[in-house]
């Protein structure tokens, strides 16, 4: 039985030949050693023009497999030269790589059947995605670079799929918004370029009246441009102020103040509750925007006759709550409630709701502020919104 030194001395009999041959015939070994590189150097170049010709992974590795083998056929035909190992060795070195070269075929073209597949299934994967199928997937399992370049494909493909439903989304909120838009823009603008066709014909009755609703008209259309454009530095994170420490329920008192004349119009009352004073950081002039949209919005579906109540409270959160004896959201309108241009009457009536920008924007400054806004269920129309508040001041 060979033990490890029996196989170890041929190695180093061909160790103490090369060294011999290199101190008796340098030159000769020299060229040898060149021949060796530049064989190598001609193989490596020849199969990175096969890489890029050959459309089988399995062929490219078969032939990196038997150029291996003929370098080592060159090199025992050199030693040969230099004598490091007999001719007699040679015929059976040849003989040996012969059959290793038939076996060493039969072991790639078995062994890289996995690796053919794998790359046909990433071929057939990106040419699902240039179709524009997007929930395609590779399902190669690899830990070499073709699983890297598999996962990378598959992310890839999911993140696709999700920024064109994003895409999707965003075509149809701004097809609406230019619809909702253009409707609201074009009921003002025709009452204006009526009204002014009949004063530059004289054939106005009441001029006056005339001069009013067009001054209507105008303030609705500013109102709605106002609005574009809070909304516009809302979605773009440009709200800049400075936060100071303000009293929440005297902001909401303000506010209540200033629509009791709308409400009393309509035949509705407000009226705040508020057991104490509730502080939070922010800016008086957006919370009071906040109140005044939900107020304006509870005012319009209230029915005459009713009240609406402004609830101030505090319990860890500042929250407020706006209540009124309305038949509330309806359900199917509940979740959109606050995107842009949404309203529950789709008919876009001016006498029964505004541009539907109202709490949009009140989502976007509450959340801009830290907080969050909702509608509760019903019965009866409640939305109400919650800020933090600021950590109570120790005194020592």
């Amino acid at each position: 039985m060979p033990t490890a030194l029996h196989i170890g001395m041929p190695a180093i009999q061909l160790a103490v030949s090369w060294f011999d041959a290199v101190t008796e015939r340098p030159v000769a070994a020299a060229l040898v050693v060149s021949a060796l590189v530049l064989g190598t150097l001609i193989a490596g170049l020849g199969l990175r023009v096969i890489a890029r010709r050959t459309r089988s992974l399995r062929r490219h590795v078969l032939a990196v497999t038997l150029s291996a083998l003929g370098i080592g056929a060159l090199a025992a035909v050199l030693f040969a030269e230099l004598m490091i190992i007999d001719s007699r060795d040679l015929e059976r070195i040849a003989g040996l790589l012969c059959v290793t070269a038939v076996f060493a075929t039969l072991l790639v073209l078995v062994a890289s059947v996995p690796l053919g597949r794998d790359a046909e299934r990433l071929e057939r994967t990106v040419r699902s995605i240039e179709a524009g199928d997007r929930e395609v997937r590779t399902r190669v399992d690899r830990a070499d670079e073709l699983g890297h370049v598999a996962r990378a494909l598959d992310e890839l493909t999911a993140r696709l799929g999700t920024l064109e439903r994003e895409r999707a989304g965003y075509e149809a909120e701004r097809t609406a918004m230019l619809s909702s838009v253009g409707h609201d823009l074009r009921t003002p603008l025709a009452a204006l370029r009526a009204a002014t066709e009949a004063l530059a014909d004289g054939i106005a009755p009441d001029p006056d009246r005339y001069l009013r609703s067009m001054q209507r008209d105008l303030e609705a259309l500013t109102a709605l441009v106002d609005d574009l454009f809070l909304v516009a530095r809302i979605e773009a994170g440009r709200l800049d102020w400075d936060p100071t420490s303000i009293d929440l329920t005297e902001v909401a008192d303000e506010a209540v103040e200033a629509l009791t004349p709308v409400a009393a119009s309509k035949g509705v009352t407000l009226r705040l509750e508020a057991a104490t004073r509730v502080r939070v950081n922010g800016n008086a002039a957006a919370l009071g925007r906040v109140i005044r949209n939900l107020l304006d919005n509870a005012i319009r579906h209230a029915p005459e006759g009713s009240g609406i109540v402004v609830d101030v409270s505090s319990d860890g959160q500042a929250t407020l709550r706006v209540s009124d004896d309305g038949p509330g959201f309806p359900a199917q309108f509940s979740d959109d409630a606050f995107g842009r241009f949404t309203r529950a009457d789709t008919s876009r009536n001016r006498e029964t709701g505004g541009a539907g920008l109202g709490l949009a924007i009140a989502r976007g400054l509450v959340e801009a502020h830290g907080g969050r806004i909702w509608i509760e269920p019903p019965p009866g129309g409640r939305v109400a919104f919650e800020l933090p508040q600021p950590a109570p001041v120790v005194t020592t």
